[in-house]
């Protein structure tokens, strides 16, 4: 599995002739929009931030998308979504959380969470994570304590910081105890690798 990231909340994630894509960014968005195609598309909130389709549409890979809580099997890949109720934008709505498998690799995406409250019933069905995307930008996301917080609670084996500015990173790596701040032009993953972790941090470059 191989892991690169775009900016915002925005991550692509390869293996073998398979890509997914968290939370595209459009042209809509000030943030810079991608371009690449994508088999698989998960939208965690319906904002130019993070539902540019079009963008992941490219050549001859059209996404399957998903967009609200359920759960789903696409070809070799296991996901779940849950429903979470945020504010974002001024606007009270609802944040889907994703739970992926694949290749034997527990993924949680936790999008433009803000609220770092998941709830028992959410929590008891996750399982072990092995690598979590966490917000930790603050304003309409978790901010450094509330992130850190959550990503203590959940005991991912590695951990992925977004949706953040230098400011923000400097303050999650202190909080987390980590001096891995130097990001990484991508991060490749077997289940091997993750079962030595133990709430390692990847900063990867955008």
């Amino acid at each position: 599995m191989v892991i690169t990231y775009h900016g915002g909340r925005c991550f692509k994630v390869t293996f073998g002739d398979r890509t997914l894509v968290f939370d595209p960014i459009s042209k809509k968005s000030k943030l810079t929009p991608v371009k690449f195609g994508a088999d698989v598309a998960f939208v965690s909130l319906q904002h130019p931030d993070s539902n540019g389709i079009d963008e992941v549409t490219y050549g001859t890979k059209v996404p399957f998308v998903v967009d609200c809580e359920g759960e789903y099997e696409i070809g070799d890949v296991t996901a779940r979504g849950y429903s979470v109720k945020t504010t974002y934008a001024g606007t009270e709505q609802y944040v889907t959380i994703f739970q992926v498998v694949l290749e034997g690799i527990n993924i949680l995406f936790l999008g433009a969470l803000g609220d770092e409250n998941l709830g028992t019933d959410i929590l008891s069905e996750l399982g072990d994570i092995d690598v979590l995307f966490v917000p930790i930008g603050g304003g309409d996301v978790l901010g450094v304590p509330q992130a850190s917080k959550l990503a203590t609670k959940l005991e991912a084996r590695c951990i992925i910081p977004m949706h953040y500015d230098a400011a923000a990173l400097n303050a999650f790596l202190k909080e987390e105890g980590s001096t891995n701040g130097k990001p990484q032009e991508k991060l490749t993953l077997k289940k091997k690798d993750l079962s030595v972790m133990e709430g390692e941090i990847a900063v990867l470059k955008s």
